[in-house]
């Protein structure tokens, strides 16, 4: 709402006046600009003698018309959890966060008889000897759940998948193999001017058909998340770095294999050249149309100049 005064000429008023701004508003001498920012997914579980829960993809936000100051504004990327040992959980994985914005790391994959953990997106839960074993819960506006495992010698004894960004990780499958859930699809975002698809949930680990079947091991949801082992067969992977996917789970008998790590985050900043000119500084500089944009993939800041 505007401002009204009045004008005097000696003792008297000549006129009255309306500002478009309120008194107390401050100039703004800034730049506006727009900001994705992806944590780091979570570490699958670790498995000895079981199958385990592949890792929650980190938080994912796309926030618009974020006013920065002529000022140095840190930029953190949040590192990927790591994978469990065997017979145990994996990690979370480490928030990213931009002018007060924060995204939540993934949530870990369980191991045997545990849930999955809490994050951006929520872990798969491990293989249980009891009951289905819940997967983790997902932020608001961030992720999603991560899917159950499966009881022991039921035809679902496996582990559930991490969630994605774009969908929840599946639950452990009711197929014969017994194949390990799937982890959630990522979401896909054109901030550099390209459409790439982020935050994907890691694949839980498989019993499989005896044979060695890599199949059986779930698969890694779009956007970045690691594949899940089979229970015979150590064919899992990472999350992929720079798109905060969720890391496979491990699988094996005997000693069992370790899950596999979450991939790290990333943030992407724009504005528009039109309007502000090149005043921003900081990560690895390119354009699209109007827009300048800077892409980090390490902890450093971003700076705005007069």
């Amino acid at each position: 709402m505007g401002s009204v005064f009045d004008v005097f000429v000696g003792q008297s008023r000549v006129s009255r006046q309306t500002t478009s701004a309120t008194l107390d508003e401050a100039p703004f001498f800034g730049i506006v600009v727009d900001a994705l920012i992806i944590a780091g997914g979570g570490g699958g579980g670790g498995a000895s003698d079981s199958l385990s829960g592949g890792g929650g993809a980190g938080g994912f936000r796309y926030i618009e018309n974020i006013r920065a100051s002529n000022s140095t504004w840190p930029v953190v990327i949040g590192a990927g959890g790591v994978g469990g040992g065997p017979g145990n959980n994996g990690s979370q994985g480490a928030n990213s966060s931009f002018k007060g914005y924060s995204s939540i790391g993934g949530g870990y994959g369980g191991q045997i008889n545990q849930v999955g953990g809490n994050g951006g997106s929520g872990g798969g839960g491990g293989q249980s000897n009891t009951a289905n074993t819940t997967g983790g819960t997902g932020t608001s506006g961030q992720g999603n759940n991560g899917g159950y495992g499966g009881i022991t010698g039921v035809n679902t004894s496996s582990g559930g998948g991490g969630g994605g960004a774009g969908a929840a990780g599946d639950n452990a499958q009711t197929n014969f193999a017994q194949a390990g859930g799937n982890g959630g699809a990522g979401s896909a975002n054109s901030i550099t001017g390209t459409s790439v698809t982020y935050a994907g949930g890691g694949g839980g680990s498989g019993y499989g058909d005896g044979t060695g079947d890599p199949a059986a091991g779930g698969t890694g949801g779009t956007g970045g998340g690691g594949n899940g082992d089979d229970y015979t067969y150590q064919g899992g992977s990472a999350g992929a770095a720079n798109k905060g996917g969720g890391g496979g789970a491990g699988g094996g008998n005997s000693d069992g294999w370790s899950g596999y790590n979450g991939g790290s985050g990333i943030v992407i900043i724009r504005y528009n050249t039109n309007t502000y000119g090149t005043r921003g500084s900081g990560g690895t500089i390119t354009t699209s149309g109007n827009y300048r944009i800077h892409t980090f993939t390490s902890t450093s800041d971003f700076v705005v100049s007069a």
